[in-house]
């Protein structure tokens, strides 16, 4: 027995000096004649703690207390580990941008290139801002692999009506070639198309008002089609069914492939096809009707790109129910300057690790485990 806590101890430091390994160039705020608490040993203490299921800098400084020689196992902590005060001061002056760049290089070495959906969205965390309007709360946009489930990558916006420029700076960030980047209407822009052909990837955007003469046309001639039963398109065409707790949910997905006289009128980059999805939902009797319309680089059938328009949704079901759910991102009350973005980022981590061991245990039965059991926290570094 103790020759396996000695190899979990000896895999967990390596591994634990790899990780750090990405944060090494993140510049460290402080006076440096000041510092009592290495930067490196605050963001392990930080990520540690999260794993276990701590929730503000309260909990974090108090795991600190009470696992120090847990933590003794990968850094020296000489000085023990600072004040949940401390901690919140540290992390709102660290800079926030720096910290996501880190986190980016360091899931692209965890995960290699992100194959299939990457989806891209936003998320205001609630309580981030300040009731009296003198501060907004802030929203997070991020990449999340859907077939991975792991986020790749967040910024940080001051609103929602800011996505338009936190997107373009997002996929900069990221290494996506040969991955299909989805977008909910607020990224159905001219540049974020480009933005993404450039990246050597493709792109499935949603089509909605903000985009208005080429919503028009493409509305138009979709409902146009429909009536003469398609005779002057190319198209092709997928219908699903699916029933649970009671719904029964219907998606045709129409794919009309020759649009080039739509590139010539709005010079959109890359299109190569729109895509019509109609869907109704049967819920005790009553039936709700919906149809959706987007613009795509893909050159696909019906059958393909509907199991794509569908995996977008991974981002809300994946990343921020889970957030809400299981890390309590809405309740917390972390505030000052970067604390909320630097915050969320190694929620993040946190989320990331936790994905990685097999098996069918849930995230939140991981937290507990993790709190419970200083091998099974350790052995989240080296899954």
């Amino acid at each position: 027995m103790v020759m396996d806590d000695a190899a979990v101890d000896c895999a967990a430091f390596a591994e634990t000096v790899v990780f750090l390994s990405y944060f090494k160039n993140l510049q460290d705020p402080r006076q440096r004649g000041k510092v009592t608490y290495p930067l490196d040993e605050i963001l392990l203490l930080c990520l540690l703690a999260v794993l276990a299921g701590a929730e503000c800098f309260t909990e974090i400084a108090l795991f600190g207390t009470k696992k120090l020689a847990l933590l003794r196992r990968f850094r020296p902590f000489k000085d023990g580990t600072p004040a949940h005060d401390h901690l919140g001061d540290i992390l709102a002056t660290l800079d926030a941008d720096q910290f996501q760049n880190c986190f980016v290089t360091w899931v692209a070495a965890l995960t290699g290139m992100p194959e299939g959906v990457v989806a891209i969205d936003g998320k205001t965390v609630r309580r981030s801002g300040h009731k009296t309007g003198a501060k907004a709360a802030i929203h997070i946009v991020s990449a999340f692999a859907a077939r991975q489930r792991l986020v790749l990558g967040q910024v940080k916006v001051a609103e929602k009506s800011n996505e338009i420029t936190a997107i373009p700076k997002l996929l900069n960030m990221l290494a996506i070639e040969g991955a299909i980047v989805t977008i909910d209407a607020m990224g159905c822009q001219r540049d974020i198309a480009q933005a993404v052909i450039d990246k050597k990837a493709d792109y499935l955007l949603a089509l909605k008002g903000n985009q208005g003469s080429l919503r028009d046309d493409v509305e138009l001639f979709a409902t146009e089609q429909q009536a003469c039963g398609f005779a002057d398109a190319k198209i092709s065409q997928d219908t699903t069914v699916d029933g649970d707790h009671g719904r029964i949910e219907t998606r045709t997905t129409t794919v009309f492939h020759g649009v080039e006289w739509l590139q010539d009128r709005h010079n959109w980059p890359g299109l190569k096809a729109v895509v019509m999805v109609e869907s109704s939902r049967e819920i005790n009797g009553k039936i709700e009707r919906e149809t959706r319309y987007y613009v795509t680089s893909l050159v696909m059938m019906a059958a393909l790109l509907g199991p794509i328009v569908r995996s977008h949704w991974a981002i809300e079901n994946s990343l921020h129910w889970v957030m809400d759910m299981v890390f309590r991102d809405d309740e917390s009350r972390v505030r000052t300057n970067h604390a909320p973005a630097n915050f969320t980022t190694i929620k993040h981590m946190a989320l990331n690790l936790l994905r990685r061991p097999a098996g069918k245990q849930s995230l939140r039965g991981r937290r507990k485990a993790a709190s419970w059991d200083d091998d099974f926290l350790a052995s989240l570094l080296t899954a």
